[in-house]
C-alpha cells in the first residue's frame, strides 16, 4: 500500500495570495474598498468587516497614518486620453514645427509610440457614493 501524501498545509499568508491576483480595487500597496458597496453588504458581513477593521486599527493605529485621496483611474493610451487626463497623468500633447501631434513626458521627453504607451488616467467613479443609499448586489 502506498504511503497517502498528507494534505498540503493552509497558506499563512491568505491576503496576500488572494490580493496578489487581480482582484478590483488592489493594488500592489493598498486595498480600496468602495464605501457604498460595503455598507451594501448583509448585516452580519458589515458586523464582521467593522470587526476586522477595528482590529487592524488597534494594531496599527500608533503608525503615523496619512490622508489618502482615493482616484478613479483606467489603464488607457495616451492617444485616448483628453488634455485633463493628459496633464493628470504627467503628459502632454503638442503639435511640432512640422505640424505633427507630439506627447511629452513631465521630463519634457517625446514619447515614441503613443498610441502603444498607456498610463494610468484619472476617469468618472462608475461606481455610486456612500450618499447613495444601498447598493444591491448580484444575486447569488
Amino acid at each position: 500500500m502506498m504511503p497517502i501524501d498528507p494534505p498540503a498545509p493552509a497558506s499563512t499568508t491568505p491576503l496576500r495570495d488572494y490580493l496578489d491576483r487581480p482582484a478590483p480595487g488592489a493594488t500592489e500597496d493598498h486595498l480600496v474598498v468602495p464605501r457604498s458597496l460595503a455598507q451594501s453588504m448583509p448585516l452580519r458581513w458589515q458586523q464582521v468587516f467593522t470587526g476586522l477593521l477595528a482590529d487592524l486599527h488597534d494594531a496599527y493605529g500608533d503608525l503615523p497614518w496619512p490622508e489618502y485621496k482615493v482616484v478613479p483611474s483606467r489603464w488607457e493610451s495616451l492617444v485616448d486620453m483628453d488634455e485633463e487626463q493628459l496633464a493628470a497623468a504627467g503628459y502632454l500633447a503638442d503639435l511640432d514645427s512640422d505640424g505633427e501631434l507630439v506627447y511629452r513626458d513631465s521630463a519634457d521627453n517625446p514619447v515614441d509610440d503613443p498610441a502603444g504607451h498607456r498610463v494610468l488616467a484619472p476617469v468618472d467613479d462608475p461606481l455610486p457614493p456612500a450618499s447613495a443609499g444601498r447598493v444591491e448586489p448580484r444575486p447569488a
